[in-house]
């Protein structure tokens, strides 16, 4: 008897402790929908402070990051014209046969001013080559410059 005392008394003090509040359920609906609205525009009161507060340090973070933004992109472009003058510069056939003056087809190792003369005279060429094939340069003297020059 006594154990079913204990037992009784167990089972009823772990259902009010699940049930929360006593006198939560004798509250009529409305009441506690007026509560739960009362609660939900307090959260919106105080979120909407929270965001007024913070609207001036995240408007000066986008615009730190928009000027971040902006410089990186000049970077970029900067370090994209450099890479391109980059591989320009140590790429065989920098120099065009169809548009090289003769100052810079002269400059070429082994050319004379007589042969860049007869190179502009020849053009157009399709190829480099083509400097052999017409007889414009000899095979020794083309093998050079081919790593200097291009036809386009």
């Amino acid at each position: 008897m006594r154990a079913q005392r204990i037992i009784l008394l167990l089972a009823l003090s772990s259902g009010l402790a699940g049930c929360g509040s006593w006198f939560e359920y004798d509250k009529p609906t409305a009441e506690k929908q007026q509560e739960q609205a009362e609660r939900d525009q307090k959260t919106r009161d105080e979120v909407a402070r929270a965001t007024e507060n913070a609207k001036p340090k995240l408007q000066e973070a986008g615009r730190k990051v928009g000027e971040a933004a902006r410089s990186a992109a000049e970077t970029a472009r900067a370090t994209a014209e450099g890479v391109r003058e980059g591989w320009n510069r140590g790429k065989a056939g920098t120099l065009d046969l169809n548009s090289a003056n003769r100052a810079e087809l002269a400059s070429l190792p082994g050319l004379s001013t007589l042969d860049a003369r007869n190179i502009i005279a020849g053009r157009p060429y399709k190829s480099a080559h083509d400097l052999v094939s017409r007889g414009v340069l000899t095979e020794e003297q083309y093998r050079k410059i081919e790593d200097s020059v291009v036809a386009r």
